[in-house]
């Protein structure tokens, strides 16, 4: 980085990350509360990184320290002896409450709240570790070290992550030798490769993966649109061999809907088309979200985003919750910085790069419209309907059936019942083919409780979900040898 970041830029940055990552918490009860208690713990963070470093705390350092609140909370004053003998005397960095019951949530909704807020400590660490223009490898150390104590957590706990956490080594700037010029930001480095690579599995052919896509439960109309849309590539392909005109031809898509609808799963599907009609060179997906992008600090966006559309050159890029990208629109917003890098990118691997971007309808809406460039290139949109409660049983007989369980007709009845009124109740929060798949997994859990207990033990019994294992996974408490009557909406 050339120049230390302002206490206003530290404060602007502070806020937007805290903001965004307060839309993505489902819990009201524990957004309120992160929201009350975030300043006290960052501000202890930023005092452990300054701590870690071992440099000289300046009177500017004030600044910063006084920079590190919410609007609306009271900003705190302290003095520059105070921070001083505050970061000297720093005790260690505690656990907050707010992220037991973060875990808590997780392991009730099957979320994964706890895992992106590690994402955020350490995006927000780093921030208050560059606010002297530099990242050193002590401070790169303590957040790595917090990080690994709060992924512990999550791993005692059996929240699994949906990719491998931000590592702080990365952004710790080289110093170069002397004579050569100002301090410069390393780039990651890539793993090492393996020795020796397995044998490629044989491709899916173009009608393997059609089937692929039609045994999809429900989503008719998102099949006829995939569909539609390879049928119209493949032609303009003949065309072009026959050399007649084509008209342009955007392949980027948005994709509308509420989580677990299948999203990612026709996403993974559309690149493997792709590369079977000969759209793009290798068709994998590279799935990634805002803070996959967007880095906490000034000089970090655009390498950040530039690594990952490079993995995804030669497939698609699916940007889930997009929105996140410009829910704030201030001129130094770094979100728009990873838009601009996108679109240009866009542009410059337009033969072998397809953009999907994903989220909620209305937000989606906002966020096309929020760049000319995003709404000329974004004008092909799937809606992904919720799954009704029939679609959700068949979903859940299917994950039965691919993992060795069977279902009598009294489970089957049960199972029906309750999604049917799982799907009549929903809220804001449903969860659709997620919530399905939370309730196999605890239907699977309270059956190897009671298969434990038994003395004998066969196949059979191994492979039997009943109705009673159902109900403990429902969340239905038994008085008196009798199941207690559940209750409507």
């Amino acid at each position: 980085m050339k120049n230390p970041l302002s206490p206003a830029e530290v404060h602007r940055q502070y806020e937007e990350n805290i903001s965004t990552f307060l839309k993505t918490v489902p819990d009201a009860t524990l957004r309120v509360r992160l929201g009350r208690e975030a300043d006290d713990f960052f501000r202890a963070c930023a005092l452990g990184v300054w701590n870690a470093d071992g440099g000289p705390i300046t009177a500017g350092y004030v600044e910063y320290y006084n920079a590190i609140y919410l609007r609306g909370n009271p900003a705190p004053s302290i003095l520059f002896w105070e921070l001083g003998t505050c970061v000297a005397d720093f005790p260690g960095l505690t656990t907050p409450d707010f992220f037991h019951r973060m875990r808590a949530c997780d392991k009730v909704a099957g979320g994964q709240v706890s895992r992106r807020f590690i994402d955020l400590f350490v995006l927000m660490a780093l921030l208050f570790a560059a606010v002297d223009g530099a990242v050193s490898e002590g401070e790169a150390g303590f957040v790595n070290r917090i990080a690994d104590n709060l992924t512990k957590l999550c791993d005692k706990d059996g929240l699994k992550g949906g990719k491998a956490p931000l590592d702080a080594k990365d952004f710790v700037t080289v110093r170069p030798a002397a004579g050569a010029g100002g301090p410069q930001v390393s780039t990651p480095v890539p793993a090492a490769e393996e020795k020796e690579e397995a044998p490629a599995e044989p491709e899916p052919t173009l009608e393997e993966l059609l089937a692929e896509l039609d045994g999809l439960c429900g989503l008719e109309k998102v099949k006829a649109d995939v569909k539609s849309l390879i049928n119209l590539v493949k032609v303009r392909g003949l065309r072009e061999k026959e050399g007649l005109p084509v008209p342009p031809l955007s392949l980027h898509l948005v994709f509308m809907g509420n989580p677990g609808t299948g999203k990612t799963t026709v996403a993974r599907l559309l690149a493997k088309l792709y590369h079977a009609i000969g759209v793009l060179s290798k068709g994998q997906l590279v799935e990634v979200d805002r803070s996959g992008l967007v880095a906490g600090f000034v000089g970090q966006t655009a390498l950040k985003t530039q690594e990952v559309i490079t993995k995804a050159i030669g497939g698609v890029l699916f940007i889930d919750e997009a929105y996140a990208l410009t829910s704030h629109t201030g001129q130094n917003d770094f979100g728009q910085e990873a838009v601009e890098v996108l679109l240009k990118n866009m542009e410059d691997h337009r033969k072998d790069l397809i953009v999907i971007v994903a989220g909620y309808t209305d937000l989606m809406a906002d966020f096309v419209h929020s760049n000319p460039g995003l709404e000329s290139r974004f004008n092909k949109y799937f809606y992904f309907e919720d799954y009704n409660g029939q679609e959700m049983f068949s979903i859940f007989q299917s994950m039965c059936g691919k993992n060795g369980y069977t279902l009598d007709e009294t489970a089957q009845g049960y199972a029906r019942e309750f999604l049917n009124e799982m799907y009549a109740c929903r809220d804001e929060n449903f969860g659709n083919a997620r919530d399905v798949r939370n309730f196999f997994e605890r239907s699977v859990a309270c059956q190897s409780d009671r298969v434990a207990a038994l003395e004998a033990v066969d196949k059979q019994a191994l492979m039997a979900l009943t109705a009673d294992d159902l109900k403990k996974a429902a969340g239905e408490e038994e008085e008196s040898g009798e199941a207690e009557e559940k209750t409507g909406c």
